[in-house]
């Protein structure tokens, strides 16, 4: 049976010919579906449209689903999560690989990071999220970069002391964090609308690292820390693990069920300045209303005390909730 296509429908075929985009090949195979004569002899041609439309709606799906994907979007894990920042070969990369387990890329050339790698760093009983992300640059700022740090409970910024320019290069930093609205580098403590900053100095081992170290260390404002660390050689790693620890300005709270020993393998973590029932909260979210006091072992004068449902926490207290 002859199709007898009209006008009309050559017409929108001809578009289709001529569409350059997938949208504008869906709108022209609609139409041309619309207008196609409807009986035997077109069966097969309908059916052939129906396939493109299908292929190129998945198409389009699949650029759409690709076009939303932010690099910068890590999910959070562990007791918080630290975003490390600095300028090309700095020596980021070195330094997540030697707290966590991270497969960075660690290359004697720049902008060997393209996009964020994140690892935990274990310390003591809980883990902290590092994120290594691509360097920045007075010319450039990674797109994405502002919003990942931004969401972040603390920020790393890894400075080389045996780089001629590392003062200026740390100068930018502060400059670029504190006029984003990023951290505020000049408080003395993270007050919660903003991440914390911890500056660290690589390549320790270096000679030439000592005296520019110093003279980083000494143009800092007073509230912001400073760690200056060797990857190859492991100095002052540890105090670096405490240094982003206490950054992160959180208590790790252990609970203990009234006759039990108590559980010391997974602590709650809390922001520093937490009650016993925001401990509470985090077990349960009705459990605040129940709770009528608690018994307190670690900051408490005597060991066992028994403290209001207001008492705040402390790192490391072990609490026996009573209802």
């Amino acid at each position: 049976m002859p199709a007898n296509l009209t006008p009309q429908y050559l017409a929108a075929e001809e578009a289709f010919k001529k569409a350059r985009t997938v949208d504008e090949k869906i709108a022209a195979l609609k139409q041309m579906l619309a207008l196609i004569p409807k009986h035997k002899g077109t069966e097969k041609l309908q059916a052939d449209i129906k396939r493109r439309l299908a292929r190129l709606r998945e198409e389009r799906q699949k650029k759409s689903h690709v076009a939303r994907h932010d690099p910068f979007r890590i999910e959070r894990e562990g007791a918080g999560q630290v975003m490390v920042i600095g300028w090309p070969n700095a020596g980021k990369s070195s330094i997540v690989a030697a707290l966590t387990r991270a497969k960075v890329k660690i290359a004697p050339y720049p902008f060997s990071t393209h996009s964020p790698v994140a690892g935990m760093m274990p310390f003591e009983d809980i883990a902290v999220q590092l994120v290594d992300t691509p360097p920045i640059s007075s010319e450039s700022v990674p797109s994405g970069l502002v919003g990942a740090l931004r969401q972040a409970d603390g920020i790393l910024l890894v400075v080389d002391p045996t780089d001629p320019g590392c003062l200026e290069h740390l100068e930018f930093a502060l400059e670029f964090l504190r006029s984003r609205k990023l951290v505020d580098v000049d408080a003395a403590e993270n007050h919660g609308d903003t991440p914390s900053c911890l500056v660290v100095a690589t390549r320790a081992d270096l000679p030439e690292a000592g005296e520019n170290a110093a003279i980083l260390r000494e143009s800092l404002p007073p509230g912001v820390p400073f760690v200056a660390v060797s990857a190859v050689t492991g100095r002052n790693l540890e105090e670096l693990r405490r240094a982003i620890f206490d950054m992160l300005g959180v208590v790790r709270v252990y609970t203990k069920v009234p006759g039990r020993d108590p559980d010391l393998e997974v602590p709650f973590v809390l922001p520093r300045g937490s009650t016993v029932l925001d401990l509470a909260a985090a077990i349960h979210r009705d459990l605040p209303k129940r709770v009528k006091q608690a018994r307190v072992w670690g900051a408490v004068r005597f060991q066992g005390q028994a403290v209001q449902r207001d008492y705040v926490l402390q790192d490391r207290d072990i609490v026996e909730l009573h209802q």
